[in-house]
């Protein structure tokens, strides 16, 4: 089990990091919050999860312990994997689920891609008792403000979460508007929650 990586980060992809461990460049698939965080040649330490099937070794990365014991447990459920766990965590913090979870908010869950509505009626009932009670207070997804190329991520993930490029471009061009009016630079983690607001109303 590789519990975390540690060491500068050597390359960024739309959904992954290549950390430089001891001379070997490892591939770490992140969210896009994970992914705002990080910079080419910075020293990072990302938190582990590996998932291993017949045809491949697969290592998630996250921000904290928190992101990665939500992501495992997310999995316990019947019909989740690393790739909806992986969204899910892309489109809400481990204490937005955890909320969602416990106040059996459907229409946050419903939010991600891949989940319908008899899907999260099913997850509110598999998780209850598994995620636990809210940690903070509240408030938004994590997300560190990102200072340029906020559209090259925001598009780069919805393509990864499985959307049309077509359908990525409208929902850019939909929160563009929220972006400029935020104070500082926008936070992509933000922005993505929006995005994927406005792609499940027009659907």
């Amino acid at each position: 089990m590789i519990a975390f990586v540690s060491g500068p980060v050597a390359a960024l992809a739309p959904d992954s990091a290549v950390v430089e461990v001891g001379g070997i460049g490892i591939a770490v698939q992140c969210t896009p919050n994970t992914l705002s965080t990080l910079r080419t040649g910075r020293e990072t330490k990302l938190a582990t999860s590996l998932v291993v099937r017949e045809d491949s070794l697969t290592l998630y990365g996250f921000a904290d312990d928190d992101e990665r014991q939500t992501f495992e447990l997310l999995q316990t459920a019947s019909g989740v994997g690393p790739r909806l766990a992986q969204a899910m965590l892309a489109v809400h913090s481990p204490d937005a689920l955890r909320r969602a979870v416990s106040t059996g908010d459907e229409k946050a869950l419903t939010a991600v891609p891949g989940i319908g509505k008899k899907g999260a009626q099913k997850l509110l009932l598999e998780l209850k008792d598994r995620l636990g009670e809210p940690l903070g207070t509240g408030g938004p997804a994590i997300g560190t403000a990102v200072t340029t190329g906020w559209r090259d991520q925001l598009h780069a993930a919805l393509i990864g979460l499985g959307y049309a490029t077509r359908e990525a471009d409208e929902a850019v061009s939909a929160v563009a508007p929220q972006a400029a009016a935020a104070e500082g630079a926008p936070q992509v983690g933000q922005l993505l929650k929006a995005a994927l607001q406005t792609l499940n109303r027009a659907r």
